[in-house]
């Protein structure tokens, strides 16, 4: 079928970047054989946007679903990631991903992590090499091969871009983090576009604990559109010029994930304001894989997040 109607969005390079993708991590648990047959499926119902990960361990079976799936290659936008046990062999690592995904070349190449890890479970300090400045130099230089056409961040803080903006040569396209509604980072987006960042969300559901669905504010617009839940908060974050990564291998769910909603000014402010009721600014993603505040190796305060220990966001 041919792409619905998803806005574009525009990076400070000019190239451009469809609004809504498909985001490619899965739970082991779940089997990294449901990718290929996911993003199949996704690319048959409209989407243009595949995001992955070399962390992922699926980028082989990414790329056999776009090279199967009979859409020119200059159609469809694709995006990984540098693993941050790669921070120490950019080139190498890229070149890696791109054997791996095997469709010429990537769109979007991002560095996963601000943190370094040696193995994957050993965590560098900030300040000791290869430091994020070092690994964002070494990304630069990957433009120049012509294999990737934009670099951007994923989960960097206003903390941490300060640090590494000084230092580049490219100003990163993107900053993908955790937004929706009980997380919605309004002063992040305010700060990244100042710079000439494009913010892109990644776990508008919350990773599968979509809480903010029982919200009653929320729960009246969904249904004064008569519309799934998912829907609302992802034509949310369009709205707000935020690119946004959703996941879902239900082909129907997939199919009303890209169908966006016109949100009237009044529900938007509705929805900006759910954060802000007692005990709901929060991560919905961190505390279950970070429980004590500790993130591969970094604290929350080395990451530049305002949350304690529970992801509660401290005001």
């Amino acid at each position: 079928m041919s792409a619905p109607l998803v806005p574009q969005f525009t990076f400070n390079n000019g190239l451009k970047i469809p609004g809504i993708g498909m985001g490619c991590w899965i739970d082991r648990s779940g089997g990294l054989d449901q990718v290929e047959g996911m993003c199949k499926n996704a690319i048959k119902n409209g989407y243009r946007h595949i995001d992955t990960a070399c962390g992922y361990n699926n980028e082989q079976l990414v790329g056999k679903a776009i090279r199967e799936s009979g859409i020119p290659r200059s159609e469809i936008f694709l995006t990984t990631k540098l693993w941050s046990a790669d921070h120490g062999r950019v080139r190498e690592a890229f070149e890696e991903s791109l054997a791996k995904l095997n469709v010429g070349y990537i769109d979007l190449y991002l560095m996963h992590w601000p943190q370094a890890l040696i193995g994957d479970e050993t965590a560098i300090s900030p300040e000791d090499s290869p430091t994020f400045v070092e690994t964002w130099k070494e990304m630069e230089k990957l433009l120049d091969t012509g294999k990737v056409k934009s670099i951007g961040v994923s989960n960097f803080s206003i903390k941490n871009l300060e640090v590494l903006l000084p230092h580049a040569k490219v100003v990163p396209a993107t900053n993908q983090v955790e937004v929706h509604p009980f997380l919605p980072s309004f002063e992040l987006q305010k700060y990244c576009e100042e710079k000439g960042i494009l913010i892109s969300a990644y776990s508008p559901l919350g990773m599968g604990k979509p809480v903010f669905f029982s919200d009653p504010d929320y729960a009246k617009i969904v249904e004064a559109h008569k519309a799934n839940p998912a829907q609302i908060v992802i034509s949310w974050l369009v709205q707000r010029g935020i690119a946004t990564i959703c996941k879902s291998a239900n082909v129907e769910r997939q199919k009303t994930n890209i169908t966006l909603v016109n949100l009237t000014p009044e529900e938007v402010n509705t929805i900006n304001a759910v954060h802000k009721k007692p005990g709901q600014h929060r991560t919905l993603v961190y505390p279950v894989i970070a429980p004590e505040g500790i993130l591969f190796g970094w604290s929350y305060e080395q990451l530049g997040w305002p949350f304690d220990k529970a992801g509660v966001v401290r005001e």
